[in-house]
């Protein structure tokens, strides 16, 4: 049983219809890649994952159990971190500040895991008082996925993490999250750099206006001709 699974999910917005029966699912220390083309409802499908669009059919599961009518909030109480795609870290706060904002469902003490994600970002050790908006954005990327892993969250989506980075930052930044995945965290995203996503994931879900075109490994979907040639320019 996974840990995370959309199961045939249908939804969309108003009457457009987005998702077309869609499943996606993720387990504990896996990383899963959605990837397709524009308008394929990539996006979508992790914002039913996380509760900010109504299913209209099927069901969100999390640890076997149906979260389905959840808020985002009460599932990010219940172990789900969601970093978007914009707009994702507070630019007039402090590196560190943005790491307590992270925190706000917690009433331990979270020294402990603050140190931690300075251990996985160690460039933030000399940046922790800077403002997140004079970082770059890889740098604030990076802040993002660390303020959504101060919650503890047993899945981490991702929403296009590397979208307008260089290739080196995109790099390092798949190198963060190959990292948070070996330490049992699920991690779920949404790529536009399919190949290179692929080459890291554990399992690759390609989705076509909404449905599941292919499901597969990452490296079995790196390997299929068909695959390559529609979606990875050969």
């Amino acid at each position: 049983m996974s840990l995370l699974k959309g199961e045939s999910m249908v939804g969309g917005y108003g009457k457009t219809r987005i998702l077309n029966e869609c499943t996606i699912e993720v387990d504990r220390g896996e990383i899963a890649v959605i990837v397709g083309p524009n308008g394929a409802g990539k996006s979508t499908a992790m914002k039913a994952l996380f509760g900010m669009l109504e299913l209209s059919e099927g069901s969100v599961t999390l640890g076997g159990e149906d979260i389905s009518s959840l808020s985002p909030q009460e599932r990010v109480t219940r172990g789900m971190g969601f970093v978007p795609q914009t707009n994702n870290v507070f630019v007039s706060m402090s590196v560190e500040e943005n790491l307590q904002m992270g925190a706000f469902t917690r009433t331990d003490d979270f020294q402990k895991t603050i140190d931690q994600v300075y251990e996985l970002f160690p460039i933030f050790g000399e940046k922790r008082r800077q403002p997140a908006g004079e970082l770059s954005g890889g740098q604030r990327q990076q802040v993002a996925v660390g303020r959504a892993l101060m919650t503890q969250p047993s899945v981490l989506m991702l929403d296009e993490p590397t979208a307008g980075v260089s290739p080196i930052v995109m790099d390092e930044l798949f190198d963060r999250i190959m990292e948070v995945r070996n330490t049992g965290i699920a991690v779920l995203m949404v790529e536009q750099n399919a190949r290179q996503a692929l080459e890291i994931a554990d399992t690759g879900y390609v989705l076509v206006t909404g449905q599941n075109k292919y499901t597969d490994t990452g490296a079995a979907l790196l390997a299929d001709a068909e695959v390559r040639k529609t979606f990875l320019g050969g």
